[in-house]
Order: C-alpha cells, then structure tokens, then sequence
C-alpha cells in the first residue's frame, strides 16, 4: 500500500477492524518513512456474468430496479425491496464464488420475492423464466397454491394437537 503523503511502497497495519455489516474491513495504517497514519477500506469483489459474457460488479441497485418493475402497483415499500436485496446479496456471497452468473442472480431474487408478494413473484418469474404459454402461468399458480394450502394444513396441525 503507498503512502498518499509520500509515495512510499510500504506502510504498517496499526488496527483492523470489520464494518458493522461484515462486508468491508477497515484499516489504519501507519508510513514507516514519514510517520503518518491514514486509512484502508478493503472490500471483497463480488461479480456478476452475463449471458453475453459481460462481466460486471455485483449491484443491489439493479436488483432493486428490476424487482421495482415486477413490484409496479403493488403494495411493496421501498424498504422491502432493500431487504430484499441485501438478502439477494448474503444468498449469492454465501456461495463462495468471486464470480456469479447473471442466471443464478435471478434464481436467488426469486425466493424472497415469492415470500415478498405473490403477484410481482408471477410477473418476475415470466420474464425471467420465459413463460410462454398459459400452462407455464398455471403451473406456477398451482405451485404457489399447493405451497400455501401445505402452509395452511400445518397450520391446522399445531394450532388442534388434540384432533
């Protein structure tokens, strides 16, 4: 690491600590040649290739801008949408890769986004899946109905143990 006061190559870690998020690590460096102290922010590079092999740096904005589209008239804050991403972000990262495809970026947003509502899931999942068909509309339908009705019969079970 150079000095940003004189330009020497070399420079000693004083402290080290991780931002309150763990995504970045702080340093405090000192130049052994000039005495002065400065500061390091290291982060981890996440990226994400595309299917034209355009490779370009992770961006939960952009997962909130194509969310924010199938979200279009829904009752879905802003925040929401924020979670959402960061929640996208911790599932790609937790795969230990430097490198993601774009494909694999959609499957993470689609989880939350289900949880998140239903209609921006259907209209997510359309695009991204490439529905094509009224069968491919129904067949995700019918899974989001088997997966809620599944939801409502445990509910039955823990709430009427007795039964």
């Amino acid at each position: 690491m150079h000095c940003p006061y004189c330009r020497h190559t070399d420079s000693r870690v004083v402290d080290s600590r991780t931002s309150e998020d763990g995504s970045s690590i702080r340093r405090r460096r000192q130049c052994p040649e000039c005495g002065r102290r400065f500061t390091t922010v290291e982060t981890t590079s996440l990226s994400v290739v595309k299917r034209s092999g355009v490779v370009e740096p992770f961006s939960r904005d952009k997962v909130v801008a194509g969310v924010r589209k199938a979200c279009q008239g829904r009752p879905v804050s802003d925040d929401s949408l924020a979670l959402l991403a960061q929640r996208v972000e911790e599932t790609v990262r937790a795969t230990g890769s430097a490198e993601i495809d774009a494909h694999d970026v959609g499957l993470a947003i689609l989880g939350p986004l289900r949880e998140l509502d239903e209609i921006a899931y259907l209209r997510f999942a359309s695009v991204y899946q490439s529905f094509t068909t009224l069968e491919d509309f129904e067949a995700a339908i019918s899974g989001l109905r088997a997966d809620r009705l599944g939801e409502s019969a445990d509910e039955v079970a823990v709430v009427d143990p007795v039964a």
